[in-house]
């Protein structure tokens, strides 16, 4: 009886499935994709790593961030998922602030409508393929997967990595693509405190002496992580904010050294300096990484490994920024160093209650803002993105600044760190070639990579916002239905009438006469 019931488990464990297109990454590209490929008469099965969809949408980061784009380069799949938000909210059009939790009943919702197969808690474990083509994948639960055409749409290009297309990590060089603003940047700025504890070992959250670093050099790390907290002011709509589950103080230490200087000068203080509340609906505020701040929600240094980490790893990498990021609003609300105001400012703020209700009120996701990138059939370069911004295989367009977070503290000496990695450039209309989301055609023919598509590290500054992803994801859809239609690699599906059908579907394909082309922020600080 046993061994029969272990039969039968281990047969359901390794079925193989199979559907005209396998989506890895249920974030908005993802969604967008596996929609746009099934409104087409696809079959499409959609596998999210995590127990949610929507990524970022649906963790905290309740902005289509139109605030930085030009918003007439919205289109498509994305326009009208905000438009359905703008339904729900009765505001007559397009909403582009939102909450979390209505944000995942709206995907849920569209792919319901749609008819796309959802696996949740799997991730990717092995790709198999003859020759330049993949053949099947195989899930950690064990089961495996078959398509024509596969998509990975996730923030890290897991898929991609294991189907073998060459991608990047960190940040390429100025004289790599020839890019002005590339490489290691050094913020013009010292910042004084104390870099060092007593025996000279530099303190936690600086990651290196800048005499070791050079301006314009390749480094290997992306922009900084952190979640994206929804809290309450109201004490009626407040659940506690836990504490870390690790607590170190001498994480801050470079914060306390900080707030006793600023005492000792009597300069006025407030948790605002330290970090970004954005004012959401219903009594929600979005806890941010405070750029100007010398210390902040960005575990700088704590995201160095995670693009290439395995998912045991990125476990531990996630808690220790879970514990960094508990541990510093523990830290304000609690140690001795920080002012009384700032405290009864951080005591006065509780996790939201209505959000995140099966997670403790914590966010999903980490806000994995940059990891792999393809190196693909065509690399676009900072060039491109302010430029060169016309492209005949346009599939879409962006005009987000380019807007990188800092990277690391580096040591200038023991009393003065500098901020390093920072670029915040006006934001063009650009055209997104289709060749930045097909891999060369020897590394594999029937994949397609809206997410960690093949950006440099500068351009795809311009890429990472969801409401940018959702366009190539809506486009990668559409493109890989083609493909199965048509029997043929994702590099010579036909380029007019992709094009053709995603203007017909409102995708903005091409630059609209008359209308602004550089998105003037004026309201944001300088470019740098």
């Amino acid at each position: 009886m046993m061994k029969s019931l272990f039969l039968a488990c281990l047969i359901c464990i390794t079925q193989l499935n199979a559907a005209d297109i396998v989506v890895y990454g249920g974030v908005p590209c993802g969604i967008a994709a596996s929609i746009a490929a099934a409104r087409e008469g696809a079959k499409v099965v959609l596998i999210e790593p995590t127990r949610h969809v929507g990524g970022l949408s649906t963790s905290g980061i309740n902005t289509a961030e139109s605030e930085h784009m030009l918003k007439w380069t919205i289109g498509g799949f994305a326009d009208e998922f905000y438009r359905r938000l703008g339904a729900h909210y009765q505001t007559g059009g397009p909403e582009y602030f939102f909450e979390s939790s209505v944000a995942e009943k709206i995907y849920l919702d569209m792919l319901r409508e749609a008819g796309v197969e959802l696996r949740f808690g799997v991730s990717v474990d092995k790709v198999a393929k003859e020759g330049a083509r993949i053949t099947e994948i195989t899930l950690t639960d064990g089961s495996r997967l078959q398509a024509q055409v596969f998509i990975d749409a996730g923030y890290e290009g897991d898929l991609m990595a294991r189907a073998g297309v060459k991608y990047a990590v960190g940040r390429e060089s100025k004289t790599e693509f020839g890019e002005e603003a590339a490489g290691i940047r050094f913020d013009k700025t010292p910042r004084s405190a104390r870099t060092v504890d007593e025996i000279g070992t530099l303190l936690p959250g600086i990651s290196a002496w800048a005499k070791d670093l050079h301006e314009g050099d390749a480094h290997r790390a992306p922009m900084n992580y952190n979640f994206r907290l929804t809290v309450a002011k109201d004490p009626k709509l407040q659940v506690p904010i836990p504490a870390p589950k690790h607590y170190d103080q001498k994480r801050y230490a470079l914060l306390a050294s900080w707030f006793r200087d600023q005492t000792q000068q009597k300069k006025p203080v407030k948790l605002e300096d330290i970090i970004d509340l954005y004012r959401r609906r219903n009594g929600k505020f979005e806890m941010n990484n405070k750029q100007s701040a010398i210390y902040s929600l960005g575990h700088f240094g704590g995201q160095f490994e995670w693009p290439n980490a395995t998912y045991e790893e990125r476990a531990r990498i996630y808690q220790d920024h879970m514990d960094y990021t508990l541990g510093l609003l523990h830290f304000l609300a609690t140690d001795d160093s920080v002012p009384a105001n700032v405290q009864e400012e951080m005591k006065s703020l509780g996790l939201h209650k209505d959000e995140f209700v099966d997670n403790g009120h914590l966010p999903y996701q980490l806000y994995v803002r940059e990891a792999r990138r393809m190196r693909g059939e065509y690399v676009v370069t900072q060039q491109d993105v302010q430029a060169d911004r016309r492209k005949p295989d346009s599939i879409g367009m962006s005009s987000h600044f380019i807007d990188c977070h800092h990277v690391q503290r580096v040591a200038l000496n023991e009393n003065e760190f500098v901020n390093e990695g920072r670029i915040w450039r006006m934001g063009h209309a650009y055209q997104i070639p289709y060749r930045a989301l097909t891999p060369k055609a020897a590394e594999c023919t029937n994949l397609l990579v809206p997410g960690a598509a093949s950006y440099t590290h500068v351009a795809f500054c311009t890429l990472r916002l969801e409401s940018v992803w959702m366009i190539t994801g809506h486009a990668s859809g559409i493109a890989a239905a083609f493909a199965v239609k048509n029997d043929t690699t994702v590099q010579n599906v036909s380029l007019a009438p992709l094009q053709d059908k995603l203007r017909a579907q409102k995708q903005v394909v091409d630059f609209i006469p008359g209308l602004p082309e550089k998105c003037e922020h004026l309201n944001g600080p300088p470019e740098f």
